[in-house]
């Protein structure tokens, strides 16, 4: 291929401009958000946008996916801060990411995505209601507690400390938030067909900043200082020192776990939205540790692959990395222009955007397609795995999860091997699996099922498939919807129980 032949066309950048600009519009408020919601200055979350859009958007494996700031990680570095101190994130961060980077060049980053849906899922519903009843506070302007619990039981002081005839701070700084939300919420819901693509997010902070301007509400603002280049805090001289403490290799490890599974689910996610290049999880996951190398370098919030953003940018007809880059470079000139705008900004207007993200999290429909699919135990993952979550901690709730998942082995531990043969002839490609499939062999079937010709007659013989867990069961649909949507003839031969049900 010459270098001519991989300039995009005119229409592939126009289009990936606009998506680009789309993209930058959610991004904005959501790196402030969940950096306010880590207990971290709103410039640490922009600086983190900039390198996931700028730097790992450049690198990705997964052409179409955005990465910056996560709030599935909020939760954790917020008490990473509070336990260790702002100066303990950086050398955490650095070691997180060399621990990711080591870990795509080992190409383990197909096991990732053997991790039980129902744990993530569980992991993101606990994570939600943390940053709900965490930012319920910041709607009236005060800061969140030190844990969920502390923060659900202060909930009806909150409520109750209100006087309706007062027009005090906190008074003002909730009609900020509520009005955020409303407007963000009646966006979403009556925005006309012509202006879909503008977040509702963007929409809800724009109207509680003009509120507040106009009418000169004193309510607590958005601090950034005056230039970017202020907002870098570069690690310590006792950056390697750190690294001996075992609580530091526990956090990195932690958060090198969490961002991996996280971007690479999302990343699995934003392959069903598209039919161009798949992912290479093990080049994403390498990105994502240059990423976090570099965030924990400047004194940043860690990142992941974000689906909300990935998400933006294919509905809005990106088609290459181009509009990831393109809106890294947005963030840095906005911030880098007009600084003084988001100073403008309400706290409260943000931490309603983190109510309404973190409530959406919180994915009950979830936790009953597992239920009346696979039965009580994947469902019982979900729940364990939220309640233990907000009650202890991320990383309790995670192992626990994971541990709780083993119990899908017990009934095939004598026969877990998966059997994989495969041929073409004249009738098309035929895939025979005998054995089990559980998460155990995901990876092994994941990349047999991406490697299928596309435009050929795909045949899978299942009629020696002794079993079926819920995690390759969801691997299988999400590979028949994404093959027959994109227009290929495929036939299930021998399927029955679970799977006969999903493929209908």
């Amino acid at each position: 291929m010459s270098l001519l032949d991989r300039i995009p066309s005119p229409k592939v950048i126009g289009r990936d401009f606009t998506a680009s600009i789309v993209v930058f519009l959610v991004a904005m408020p959501l790196c402030m958000g969940i950096a306010v919601a880590s207990g971290m200055p709103p410039e640490k979350g922009i600086l983190t946008g900039i390198i996931g859009g700028i730097v790992v958007g450049a690198l990705a494996g997964s052409p179409l996916q955005v990465s910056g700031p996560a709030a599935g990680l909020a939760v954790i570095v917020f008490e990473l801060v509070r336990a260790q101190g702002l100066s303990a994130l950086g050398p955490i961060l650095v070691l997180a990411g060399l621990i990711q980077l080591v870990a795509g060049i080992a190409r383990v980053g197909g096991w990732f995505r053997a991790i039980s849906p129902a744990v993530v899922h569980g992991m993101l519903a606990g994570i939600g209601i943390l940053i709900v009843v965490g930012q319920f506070h910041v709607l009236f302007d005060a800061k969140p507690l030190p844990s969920g619990l502390e923060n659900l039981a202060a909930m009806p002081a909150r409520l109750l400390g209100i006087s309706p005839t007062s027009i005090a701070g906190a008074e003002l700084a909730l009609f900020v938030g509520l009005l955020t939300i409303a407007v963000m919420l009646g966006w979403e819901r009556f925005r006309p067909q012509a202006l879909r693509l503008v977040p509702g997010a963007l929409i809800g902070v724009v109207a509680a900043t003009l509120v507040a301007w106009g009418f000169g509400l004193g309510v607590a603002h958005v601090e950034v200082p005056e230039s970017i280049a202020a907002a870098i805090t570069l690690p310590g001289a006792d950056m390697f020192a750190r690294w001996l403490d075992p609580t530091v290799i526990g956090a990195a490890i932690a958060i090198a776990f969490i961002a991996s599974a996280e971007t690479l689910l999302s990343a699995a996610a934003v392959d069903r939205m598209h039919d161009g290049v798949r992912t290479n999880y093990n080049k994403e996951l390498r990105a994502q540790g240059i990423g976090n190398l570099l965030c924990g370098a400047v004194g940043a919030l860690p990142m992941t692959g974000v689906i909300v953003r990935s998400s933006a940018n294919v509905q809005a007809g990106a088609t290459t990395r181009l509009s990831a880059i393109l809106h890294g470079v947005w963030i840095l000139g906005f911030v880098a222009l007009l600084p003084w705008l988001l100073r403008e900004i309400p706290m409260a207007a943000l931490g309603a955007v983190l109510v309404v993200t973190g409530w959406r999290l919180v994915n009950l429909h979830h936790a009953r397609h597992l239920f009346h699919h696979y039965g009580m135990l994947p469902a019982a993952i979900w729940a364990v795995t939220l309640v233990l979550v907000v009650a202890e901690d991320l990383l309790t709730g995670v192992l626990v999860g994971l541990a709780l998942s083993l119990l899908e082995l017990i009934p095939n531990a004598r026969r877990l091997r998966l059997k994989v043969d495969q041929h073409s002839d004249d009738e098309g490609h035929t895939i025979r699996l005998t054995g089990t499939a559980t998460f155990v062999t995901l990876p092994k079937l994941s990349d047999t099922l991406e490697a299928a010709p596309h435009g050929a007659r795909v045949r899978l013989e299942l009629s020696n498939l002794a079993a079926v867990d819920h995690s390759c069961a969801e691997l299988l649909k999400d590979w028949l919807q994404r093959r027959r949507a994109a227009g290929n003839d495929v036939e299930l031969s021998g399927a029955t129980g679970k799977m006969a049900a999903l493929a209908a």
